[in-house]
């Protein structure tokens, strides 16, 4: 059964602004809160989202990127050497 939410004291600012989305997407204020509602709801959490990548095997090493960022880097510069010295 649909429950009905109240949001009291927001900032004006802050109803101006959700109301100038609302009427961009062409939605009254009470609809595009639904939607946005209904959207968060549908999403992980971030703690969830962490556990979630923690557990999926890595694509790429540490070794391989490290690899990576050094081909695109170039040599380093020699252990030692001054610039214009």
């Amino acid at each position: 059964m649909p429950k009905t939410v109240q949001i009291r004291d927001i900032d004006d600012e802050v109803y101006l602004a959700l109301a100038q989305r609302a009427a961009e997407a062409g939605l009254s204020v009470p609809e595009l809160l639904r939607r946005e509602a209904t959207r968060l709801a549908s999403r992980p959490s971030v703690e969830e989202w962490l556990e979630r990548t923690r557990r999926r095997p890595s694509a790429v090493s540490r070794a391989e990127v490290i690899e990576a960022l050094d081909e695109i880097r170039g040599e380093w510069p020699h252990a030692g050497s001054h610039a214009g010295g």
